[in-house]
């Protein structure tokens, strides 16, 4: 794989968000249970230090997390009017590096009738360099007609 390869199963993610904007290119693979977003750090990603800031961080993980269960509460016959985040921690495990490929994965997700939970796992060509969980917020949530 060259530096620039977008690996096998991703796609440009086709969800646009103000926020997201000055991070592009992003990109995603859908999984049966989740949205797996990623992207190869470029200096807008990062801080002084040339590695990505913990705000970005934050951020993707945050939005696949939220993606990931509104994908999830579609399968399960729900449909929400939104989700907002209602708290959201990450712990960071290692650091990453301009050029690297940066994959945020939901690997746990519970669905409540008001309130969500989520954990995804922020890695770095494959090594995970951060935690993410986060409590969501559904809005309208009502069964599917």
């Amino acid at each position: 794989m060259t530096d620039d390869a977008i690996p096998e199963g991703f796609a440009p993610h086709t969800r646009k968000s103000p926020i997201t904007q000055p991070w592009e290119p992003l990109y995603a693979r859908a999984e049966p249970d989740r949205l797996v977003l990623a992207t190869r750090i470029r200096e807008a990603h990062c801080n002084s230090r040339n590695m990505p800031h913990g705000g970005f961080l934050a951020a993707l993980a945050d939005n696949a997390m939220g993606l990931s269960l509104g994908a999830n509460l579609a399968t399960a016959g729900f449909s929400a009017g939104g989700l907002v985040t209602v708290s959201l921690t990450l712990d960071y495990l290692g650091s990453a590096k301009l050029g690297q490929w940066l994959e945020f994965d939901t690997d746990f997700i519970k669905l409540g009738r008001s309130i969500c939970f989520a954990e995804a796992t922020v890695r770095a060509d494959g090594v995970p360099v951060a935690r993410a969980r986060a409590t969501f917020k559904l809005l309208e949530a009502k069964a599917a007609a």
